[in-house]
């Protein structure tokens, strides 16, 4: 698929955001150290969050999958 900008001030899109979520960033804050999402104009804030929660989401589900 095509990678989706998330943040335009900072140039990050979908999948790295994915990426750094499965190199261990769980929140917002890890998200915006590592990658720079959300510390300008925040418009991208909600956005960031949902693909972060649907990443982390997907995450345990695999997790739950891999122990049953």
């Amino acid at each position: 698929g095509q990678d989706m900008y998330v943040c335009l001030c900072k140039g990050v899109t979908d999948c790295q955001i994915r990426e750094a979520v499965c190199e261990g960033a769980c929140s917002m804050r890890e998200l915006r150290t590592h990658l720079g999402v959300a510390t300008q104009c925040g418009r991208c804030a909600q956005h960031a969050q949902r693909v972060l929660k649907e990443t982390l989401n997907t995450a345990s589900g695999k997790e739950n999958n891999k122990a049953a």
